[in-house]
């Protein structure tokens, strides 16, 4: 066991504590990482509330970046020294896992949402006893975090972990759903609903496949802009109707719409956005799990209209996220623009920024 701090937190819906904390040694196919930042993401928001079946107390966080301390049995990806990203977990031998597709993973919820490992035990303690970890694979709201092979990425020593560390989940979800899951082509037009960090990296994903319009829907002034500046050629403010407006500026409709805010009025008017044979991909989480979709059937067939579900922006993390890396390095993924960093003592302070829009993209720095 050696000591660590954490931001546990010990009751729904926080607050989160910095506590001292006990962490066990890696066993076979984990890795000890010292964490030096980690995103703050609406998932960690999500799960907190308990709605999961999340234990308490927990550690959280799960866009983790640091340094390998130590590596179990059987470890040949990464060695001690090495700097990695963290992104999610996947078991790496069910169906989707062998078909390349761990976004997909059948046992995603165990091995993700759920903060404990397979057999039922937690490598974080707490004067002697278990507190849950091993959210998203790493729970990395911690000085300290144990990942599993399957869920790091080893980058240059020269990588800026306050700015990437992002990248494992929120930033390679809006990029990739853009890129990997609606397969952008240049030339076509896109429509983004929702400008938080997940839906500007979907802007900057259009940008990318050279997308000719990208229309940005966002009730707040200040993310319309850094939309703008990011890549977007228009923006909508998500007020009354928006098809219509969508439709002022694209008369045919859009190729794609993606949402990210999961604010279901408005993603119910995305299935009148598109074009024929247009694609709509849902990232955002609705605030209800009843929440439906009403489609209008015979519009949709004569449309050739496609609708899918986005996790993780259909991510294989070995080969995208080096993508993501070198778009950052040639100036393509802007992340500083919208990202605000705070020492993990002020992980409130962050999240409370976040849910008032002070902070687009809240970064936790451990020294």
């Amino acid at each position: 066991m050696m000591k660590a701090t954490a931001a546990v937190l010990n009751q729904p819906n926080g607050p989160f504590d910095i506590e001292e904390i006990e962490v066990a040694e890696p066993q076979a196919g984990e890795i000890r990482i010292a964490i030096k930042a980690v995103g703050v993401c609406h998932t960690d928001l999500a799960v907190a509330s308990g709605a999961f079946g999340l234990q308490f107390p927990a550690v959280l966080g799960h866009e983790g970046a640091g340094v390998v301390e130590a590596v179990g049995e059987g470890v040949t990806k990464v060695k001690a020294g090495d700097k990695v990203l963290l992104t999610f977990n996947s078991c790496g031998h069910c169906p989707t896992c062998d078909r390349d597709e761990p976004a997909y993973c059948d046992h995603f919820t165990e091995a993700n949402m759920l903060a404990v490992r397979g057999d039922g035990s937690s490598r974080l303690s707490r004067n002697g006893d278990k507190v849950s970890d091993n959210f998203f694979g790493q729970s990395s709201f911690a000085t300290v975090a144990i990942a599993n092979e399957r869920n790091v990425l080893k980058v240059d020593n020269d990588a800026d972990l306050a700015l990437l560390a992002p990248l494992g989940c929120g930033i390679q979800t809006g990029t990739g759903g853009v890129i990997n899951s609606l397969g952008a082509k240049e030339g076509e037009t896109l429509v983004v609903l929702g400008a938080g960090a997940v839906g500007l990296s979907a802007v900057m994903g259009g940008k990318i496949a050279g997308c000719s319009t990208i229309i940005v829907v966002e009730p707040q002034e200040g993310r319309r802009e850094l939309a703008m500046k990011l890549g977007a050629t228009h923006t909508l403010d998500g007020q009354g109707d928006v098809a219509a407006a969508v439709r002022e500026i694209l008369p045919r409709g859009a190729d794609m719409v993606i949402d990210t805010s999961g604010f279901v009025p408005v993603i119910e008017q995305s299935v009148n956005m598109i074009a024929n044979r247009g694609r709509i991909g849902l990232i955002g989480v609705p605030g209800s799990l009843e929440a439906v979709l009403p489609v209008p059937l015979v519009q949709w067939l004569t449309q050739g209209g496609t609708l899918r579900g986005i996790v993780e922006g259909d991510s294989v993390p070995d080969e995208f996220l080096p993508r993501l890396v070198g778009w950052h390095k040639e100036g393509k993924l802007p992340l500083e623009v919208f990202s605000k960093t705070y020492p993990i003592s002020q992980i409130n302070e962050a999240i409370a920024d976040a849910h008032s829009g002070k902070a687009v993209k809240a970064i936790l720095t451990v020294d």
